[in-house]
């Protein structure tokens, strides 16, 4: 008897302390995951953080919508003013946010492949800020593939 209520209180506890420190540490996690997105480190003077420098389009279908965004974030103390967005080809078009983004907000810098040219693609589109001398580079890339022929019929 001895043993079981000891088994059944060992159980319990066990039990207890696990789901306690399941459900502190799961917020925690979560809100350093968003932290990092977001904000990136801070610097002095206009500051330019994009949630991904790669979009990777996959494997779409010819004529598909090829319209996709690049998230920028303003990680510094001033208004980012992006002055001009280049695609690689003339088959990329690139589009610049309207307007300055103030510091600890996004803007977007819209991309537009044209997806009636089959087969694989690597682009790149060229960032020009008044954040860094330097022209930032990001890259698209996919696969198109043509539709399907639709099966003759055979004659019999």
């Amino acid at each position: 008897m001895k043993k079981i209520v000891f088994m059944a209180i060992l159980a319990i506890a066990g039990l207890t302390t696990t789901q306690a420190q399941t459900k502190k540490q799961a917020p925690k996690k979560a809100a350093k995951v968003e932290e990092k997105k977001v904000e990136g480190p801070k610097v002095e003077g206009p500051g330019m953080v994009f949630e991904n420098e790669t979009i990777d389009y996959g494997t779409i279908k010819k004529g598909a919508d090829g319209n996709r965004e690049f998230v920028v974030y303003n990680n510094g103390n001033k208004p980012l003013t992006i002055t001009n967005t280049q695609g690689s080809c003339g088959c990329t078009v690139p589009t610049k946010p309207a307007k300055d983004i103030n510091p600890g907000e996004k803007g977007v810098i819209g991309v537009h492949y044209d997806t009636n040219r089959v087969g694989p693609f690597t682009k790149t589109v060229t960032v020009t800020s008044n954040a860094s001398e330097t022209p930032k580079v990001l890259t698209i890339k996919g696969t198109v593939v043509a539709d399907e022929p639709a099966a003759t019929p055979v004659k019999s």
